[in-house]
């Protein structure tokens, strides 16, 4: 979570979640806004993660902060999960590659604060290529340490494994503001099946 005044940061917090979203999200809130000593009411826009990620983990923070959206009637600016890791490495260029399981991998490449590739899924193997061919550059996400053991010395691993808030923040603010919800983007179907008819 991060609350902002232009650039300056009023608060900030960060925890890797593998589970326990839907139970932490709200009272993590709640010690944000706290530390940065404003109301929500004070807010003048928020923003959120759209995915790639966790069926599960996408839908607990975007439900929260669409009906966040609703009870303070403020805009909701939606972000990548990849274009958010790829701004955090403060690099020119960079490659966010996320384990999407299955041995595939979500995709994004990101160069002078533009995405280049917008976020898609593909084997682990051919995003690895991918990045090879864009050239020189920063790695995030989760699939970074296995893409670097196979990409050269001009490849700079960076401890970025997460989105972070800070960096949603920062870049919703140079979005332009919208009235419609932030929707979340599923690069593949849900793993979950309907049962079939009898």
């Amino acid at each position: 979570m991060a609350v902002l005044e232009n650039e300056k940061i009023l608060a900030h917090a960060f925890e890797e979640m593998p589970r326990g979203h839907a139970e932490r999200l709200a009272p993590m809130v709640e010690e944000t806004m706290a530390k940065a000593g404003i109301a929500f009411a004070d807010l003048d826009r928020l923003a959120v993660t759209t995915g790639p990620g966790t069926f599960t983990g996408q839908r607990v923070g975007l439900a929260f902060m669409r009906g966040l959206r609703i009870a303070l009637k403020k805009p909701l600016t939606g972000i990548t999960t990849l274009e958010a890791m790829a701004a955090a490495s403060l690099s020119a260029r960079a490659a966010a590659i996320h384990d999407a399981r299955r041995d595939e991998a979500y995709l994004s490449l990101w160069d002078r604060g533009e995405t280049v590739l917008e976020p898609e899924v593909l084997p682990f193997a051919d995003a690895v290529e991918k990045i090879r061919a864009f050239g020189a550059c920063a790695l995030t996400g989760t699939g970074a340490p296995a893409a670097a053991e196979s990409l050269g010395p001009e490849f700079t691993l960076t401890d970025i494994r997460q989105p972070d808030a800070l960096w949603v923040a920062r870049l919703a603010l140079m979005r332009p503001i919208s009235n419609e919800p932030a929707a979340p983007l599923y690069l593949r179907a849900p793993d979950a099946k309907l049962p079939a008819p009898a």
